[in-house]
């Protein structure tokens, strides 16, 4: 078989390892199940956030603010909600991706796998903070988010260093692998893939569509990896993710066939602002919980 082959089995294999890990969880949660209004809600932010996720806008630093914003989550769920609710839209974004953008099949493969083994490594870690700890790491991880928008839109969504090469060899192939699995595990905290990997496909020297196939193709093996551990340690809102996996597939088709492009940079300054919001308001909910420690 071909690498890309080898991808779309794999695609679909931890695809069905995330449903089938949901429907033997479910029983747990049945007391968590939403009523009509909030799953229409759960519903509406995975259309939204996965929609502009194609678009290469990135849904977790918007999904955390949403969360924030309408309290539905809580905060110390919200990394394993994002892996969990956003893992089976990223796959359907990734099976589109992979198959009409050539990137070279070697790098293509060890970038995803780095990511992957990055997640598993840090997913186990974060699903057992306590709740101020991941306030704080999801307050610093929306910051970066911030920042990362903010030098995009100020010096283009190419940083100006990128070339046209669709493959990586030698040292910065290397330096690309390391690069990932760092980021594959900075990932479980909440800090989003997408833009980080623009910017190392630019300063390697990769053309920058070659960065929606190893971001999307690196998310779709890595978010279901996490998930796994995050369903075991029950550290994830059930109604949140199934709501954002429903509402999140027909937001990636529509984006991906439909609508294709928009005027993104007009569409990152507001994602900046709410971003921000929700940085505050977290990095607020863990200052006032050192301030006032929770009593068992």
């Amino acid at each position: 078989m071909t690498v890309h082959t080898v991808l779309f089995v794999g695609l679909f294999v931890v695809g069905l390892s995330v449903v089938v890990a949901l429907v033997r969880a479910a029983p747990r949660h049945r007391p968590a199940w939403p009523e009509p209004v909030p799953a229409a809600i759960s519903v509406g932010i995975g259309f939204v956030t996965n929609f502009f996720d194609t678009l290469g806008i990135g849904s977790f630093a918007t999904t955390t603010a949403l969360f924030k914003f309408l309290r539905f989550v809580p905060d110390e769920r919200i990394p394993g909600t994002l892996n969990v609710g956003h893992a089976i839209p990223t796959v359907v974004e990734a099976a589109i991706f992979i198959g009409i953008i050539a990137v070279s099949p070697k790098t293509l493969l060890l970038l995803i796998l780095a990511a992957v083994v990055g997640a598993w490594l840090g997913a186990g870690f974060v699903a057992r903070l306590p709740r101020r700890a991941v306030q704080i790491g999801m307050g610093v991880a929306l910051l970066a988010a911030a920042a990362l928008f903010i030098a995009g839109n100020l010096k283009g969504s190419h940083f100006g260093l990128s070339g046209d090469a669709l493959a990586l060899s030698g040292a910065r192939l290397w330096i690309g692998v390391a690069i990932s699995i760092c980021l594959g595990a900075l990932m479980t905290i909440g800090i989003g893939f997408y833009a980080p990997c623009m910017i190392m496909v630019s300063l390697l020297g990769m053309n920058p569509v070659a960065a929606f196939p190893i971001m999307m193709g690196s998310c779709a093996f890595l978010m279901p990896v996490a998930s796994m551990r995050f369903i075991r340690y029950d550290a994830f809102s059930m109604r949140a993710a199934l709501g954002l996996t429903i509402g999140g597939i027909p937001g990636v088709l529509i984006a991906a066939y439909v609508v294709k492009s928009l005027p993104l940079v007009a569409v990152r300054w507001l994602v900046v602002a709410v971003v921000l919001y929700a940085a505050f308001v977290m990095l607020r909910s863990a200052a006032q919980r050192a301030v006032a420690p929770e009593v068992p």
